[in-house]
């Protein structure tokens, strides 16, 4: 399955196994440590009872770690739902079939950032 969230991408595979997970060749503590979200990669599993059942392997790229964590989780999702349709119902009500639309919003000109006006000088 495909997972995308802010500028990062992930392709993911599933299989049979004993519960490995790989992101870009290595293992996915290593690629995500200590983070705060971390654990997000394996809510999917966690929901449809599969931990330790099956085998992740995918590739990410682009984004920061929290994108690239949300992104796999997607991608897991979309994954395990074309494995076995019956887990759609389970994953979807757990919103985790739904790609987060909020990006970056563009910076304009006149301002210092998207929102962000220099101070207002009224002389």
């Amino acid at each position: 399955g495909t997972g995308r969230r802010k500028e990062a991408a992930a392709r993911v595979w599933v299989k049979d196994g004993s519960g490995q997970i790989y992101v870009n060749k290595k293992p996915w503590e290593a690629v995500f440590p200590a983070n705060v979200n971390r654990e997000r990669v394996v809510e999917p599993l966690e929901l449809t009872e599969l931990t330790g059942k099956m085998d992740i392997w995918c590739t990410v790229k682009g984004g920061g770690v929290s994108g690239q964590i949300e992104a796999v989780r997607l991608g897991v999702s979309r994954a395990l739902q074309n494995y076995d349709p019956a887990y759609r119902p389970v994953l979807k009500n757990a919103g985790l079939l739904t790609r987060d639309p909020r990006v970056v919003e563009r910076k304009k000109y006149g301002r210092k950032k998207a929102r962000k006006l220099s101070q207002f000088s009224k002389r």
